[in-house]
This record gives C-alpha cells, sequence and structure tokens, in this order.
C-alpha cells in the first residue's frame, strides 16, 4: 500500500507517530464495527484530504491483519458523506467531485444543512460510527476524544477523530511525504478554507511582485502553523480583563483593593533541598503595583495537590500566579492540576507546539507531545518578543515558566509591558511606607500598637526583629502617605522623644 510504504521510508520521526496513532485509531474503529456501520465526511480540505488516505492505509492494513486476499483492496467501502453547499469555492466542488471517482467512493451528496442531513442519513443506513478530520484548534473540536459520542440534541453516533493532535505542520508532512493529490486553493495562498464568504488568501503568504495582481506562495510554506487561520475573516474580540470579580476597565480599580496570591508547585522546596527564592521576588513585584498578597503556599509536585489550592484561590482572589513544576518530566503536573481545578482536559495546543518545536527542534517529536498539552477552551498565551515561549493564562490563574529570579525578573517585565498595552492586569495606587525601629521590648509597644491597629484600620502596621536581642523593627504599609504619617506621629506621641528612629 503506497501510503504506508511512503511513511515507513520517511525519516520524519513525529510524523511517522502521529500516523502510526492514527492507524490503530482507524483499525480499532473498524473492529469495533462493521464496514457498513461507519461512515466518512468528506470536505475537500486538507484535513479530510489526509484522513482519506489514513483511512485507505488503515483498511488496507485492517484487512491485511484479517488474512484476507489483497483481491478485494482496490476499492474503498467505506461510506463517504459530502455536504454540498452553495457558497463551498468550485475548486473544492471539483476537488471532491475528482478525488471520489479517482478512489471510488461511496459519496452521499447531502445538500441540506448537516444536522437534518446527517439525520436523514442515519435513518436511511445503519451507520454508528463516523469518521472526522478534526484538529484541537478546530471550532468543534474542544470536549472531544479519539471516539467521542455525538453531543446531545444530535442523531446518536460516534464521533471517531483520528488526526484529534495532528498540527498544521503534521498535515502538510504527511500530504507532501505521500505526494498526495490535494486542492488547489492550497498552492493559491490559502491555508484554512470556509465558505466563499469568510476565506482570502492568507497574507503572511504574499509575494511581492510589480505586477498588478497579488501572488501567494503555496499553504505549505507557511512557516507558522499558529497562523493557519489569518486567512479567515476575524471576528471581533473583547479585549482583555484578567480581574476576576471586576466590571470595569483599569481605571475602575484604581480606589479598589485587588489581592492575589502565589503558589510554587516544588517538592523540593517542602523536603528542604532548595530554597525559594520566587516567593519572595514574586510578592514583591506583586506589591509594586498596588496588589495585595493573600496568601503563598508551597504544595507538592502531585496533580491533585495542586488542583486542590488552585480551586480554592482562583474564587477567592483576583489573580492566581503559579510557578514550578512546568516541563516534561513526570513531576511537572502543574499544568494538569489547573485543568482539573477549572473541570477541564489537558489537551494539545498547536499554536504552543509550534513555539516548542521552534525552540528545541527535533527533540519535540510526536512521542514528547505531552509538553504541549495545556488546559482545553480556557488558555490564552501571552506573547512577548522577548519570551522564547509565551506565558500561559487560564481565566486568572497565570503560570510562570521561571526556575531562578533573573528569569522571573524577565518574565515579570513582559507581564507589564503587555499590562501597559492590553490592560492584562490592573494597576493600583502604589503602596507607601515608612519603617521605624526602637529599642523598646515586645510588652513595652504592645498595647500602643494596638491601639493605633484599631486607629488607622486602613494601614498595615508590622512587627519583626531580626534577631531576638535586635531591635524591633515596626513597619507602617498603605496606599496614604497622609495616613502614614499621621501613624507614625500619633506612636512617637505615645513615648519620650528620640524613642523611636526612622529606617530609610
Amino acid at each position: 500500500m503506497e501510503i504506508d510504504k511512503a511513511i515507513g521510508e520517511s525519516d520524519d520521526r513525529r510524523l511517522k507517530t502521529k500516523y502510526n496513532n492514527a492507524i490503530y485509531v482507524i483499525k480499532r474503529a473498524l473492529a469495533l464495527y462493521s464496514i457498513e456501520e461507519v461512515a466518512f465526511s468528506f470536505n475537500g480540505g486538507k484535513d479530510s484530504t489526509v484522513l482519506l488516505h489514513l483511512l485507505r492505509a488503515g483498511y488496507f492494513l485492517h484487512k491485511m491483519e484479517q488474512k484476507c486476499s489483497n483481491g478485494g483492496l482496490t476499492s474503498f467501502p467505506i461510506r463517504t458523506i459530502y455536504f454540498e453547499n452553495s457558497s463551498a469555492f468550485p475548486e473544492i466542488n471539483s476537488f471532491t467531485y475528482d478525488t471520489a471517482s479517482s478512489y471510488g467512493l461511496q459519496l452521499d451528496i447531502i445538500s441540506s444543512d448537516f444536522k437534518s442531513g446527517l439525520e436523514k442519513l442515519l435513518k436511511a443506513n445503519p451507520i454508528r460510527a463516523i469518521f472526522l478530520g478534526v484538529r484541537i484548534g478546530d471550532p468543534t473540536a474542544v470536549g472531544q476524544e479519539q471516539f467521542s459520542p455525538s453531543s446531545p440534541g444530535w442523531p446518536p453516533f460516534m464521533r471517531v477523530n483520528p488526526i484529534l493532535d495532528w498540527s498544521y505542520r503534521d498535515v502538510w508532512a504527511f500530504i507532501l511525504t505521500c505526494k498526495v493529490q490535494y486542492c488547489s486553493l492550497y498552492d493559491q495562498g490559502y491555508t484554512s478554507i470556509g465558505s466563499i464568504h469568510d476565506t482570502v488568501p492568507n497574507a503572511l503568504l504574499s509575494i511581492s511582485d510589480s505586477g498588478c495582481k497579488e501572488k501567494f506562495k503555496p499553504a505549505y510554506l507557511l512557516s507558522d502553523g499558529r497562523l493557519e487561520r489569518a486567512g479567515r475573516a476575524k471576528k471581533f474580540s473583547p479585549s482583555i480583563t484578567a480581574v476576576g470579580n471586576g466590571s470595569g476597565g483599569v481605571e475602575s480599580h484604581k480606589s479598589s483593593l485587588l489581592v492575589a496570591s502565589a503558589i510554587a508547585v516544588g517538592e523540593e522546596i517542602l523536603f528542604g533541598t532548595v530554597e525559594d527564592q520566587l516567593g519572595l521576588s514574586l510578592c514583591r513585584k506583586i506589591h509594586s503595583i498596588g496588589w495585595s498578597v493573600s496568601q503563598t503556599i508551597v504544595v507538592r509536585n502531585d496533580k491533585d495537590s495542586v488542583a486542590e489550592e488552585v480551586e480554592r484561590r482562583k474564587s477567592t482572589n483576583d489573580m492566581v500566579f503559579i510557578y514550578g513544576g512546568v516541563g516534561p518530566l513526570h513531576s511537572d503536573v502543574t499544568l494538569a492540576g489547573v485543568a482539573k481545578a477549572f473541570g477541564v482536559r489537558l489537551a494539545p495546543d498547536e499554536e504552543f507546539e509550534e513555539y516548542l518545536r521552534h525552540l528545541i527542534s527535533d527533540h519535540c517529536t510526536g512521542d514528547r507531545n505531552e509538553m504541549a498539552l495545556l488546559p482545553e477552551g480556557i488558555t490564552e498565551l501571552l506573547h512577548h518578543e522577548k519570551l522564547a515561549v509565551p506565558l500561559v493564562k487560564c481565566q486568572n490563574v497565570i503560570i510562570f515558566t521561571a526556575t531562578n529570579a533573573t528569569e522571573l525578573e524577565e518574565e515579570w517585565g513582559c507581564l507589564i509591558e503587555l499590562t501597559r498595552s492590553s490592560g492584562l492586569l490592573s494597576t493600583m495606587v502604589p503602596y507607601v511606607s515608612k519603617h521605624l525601629q526602637t529599642n523598646l521590648s515586645d510588652v513595652e509597644t504592645a498595647q500602643p500598637l494596638s491601639k493605633l491597629c484599631l486607629e488607622f484600620p486602613d494601614l498595615n502596621i508590622g512587627c519583626y526583629r531580626k534577631s531576638r536581642k535586635g531591635p524591633l523593627l515596626i513597619s507602617f504599609e498603605g496606599k496614604d502617605q497622609t495616613q502614614i504619617d499621621s501613624a507614625v506621629e500619633s506612636l512617637c506621641k505615645k513615648f519620650h522623644p528620640g524613642t523611636f528612629s526612622e529606617i530609610h
């Protein structure tokens, strides 16, 4: 079989892994359902073209395992469904009919809408499973697995998605490696084809030409698969807001109090093997934008522990910052924990996968695709030119990949720059402070300080000693410098002059 032979002779390890996984899904479906009970939805696009040839190869290998003779393998007996649409490109229609003729497809042409057409088809035929060319990132892919029952309200059938975790790169690697025909629109700069009303060539493939007519490079030359849909009509996207309990813009929070918590994921901190340097630095940075830090927590490298803490903090804080436990190792469970906290699954993110591919090149194979798994449906990638990979934001949870204070400094700086340009984080009135020291004992200062706290409830008045025999340090922090000055003056009046000295 030419498809299986071409993949077998390829040096692309990632493509081989993707191919083998897809073939396994197809063979599993063919083992569960008879050939009369399965169908294939073909629309002439690149994804369904890939699926067509995977099905041909999968059917061939399935029959070979059943030790059938080769004589019956020249045809493709799987029922093929084509939803004909007046808004489809003529090139798509032509390619679909030519392909059906070339491979002897049993083409059922449906002219009505997808749902009602499907209902009629399933009533007239014993179809129980339909192969679909859905990939993660498609609008219909959310929540789907390789085998997913149809949604409530739809006729009952099993959706089989052999290429669910394939990326744009994988699709074109397969098409070019196997040398299969594809719709001519892809050679004219189209990278994702919808209807004639919402699809144009991808401007990123435009070729500078002195002539009047604009020219485009073919789709497989798009270097960044994240921009596959750049030729689709854009829909309005509301501005980003990261504050979970607010309704206004940045300015509306200037006079209110925003609260964040910081979660460190790392058993090495709990074991005392390493010191948590990032926690102190992160608290200072959160404080520097006028936010209050409610808690700092260290949790084990355990998905359930991370999920429990994130679930608790995300509902009581405006923002949760989490660091540690991000990567391909068995102990890197942060993203899985965040996904569980929001009640979603981890799914391959093609955009993030492209970043990883550029970063670690050949090491990012299909076997290590888990590095690109992100919480599905709630993830936003925060791009900045200084970052090799974007920061990950899941609603009001931001995940840092920093492993030391220097890396955190860079990631935080990028986050603040994004805040200035898009209002990602609301910048509050900054905190101001004064620090005093005294040689008075704790007993002598306890009651006056307690009364001072009642007198100035909007201030944070703290006391500590760097050593048991050292001076008592008293800090005054708040948003109003006048209040701080008044609190300091009030305390000093309760004692002899010179009892307190200010620390700068």
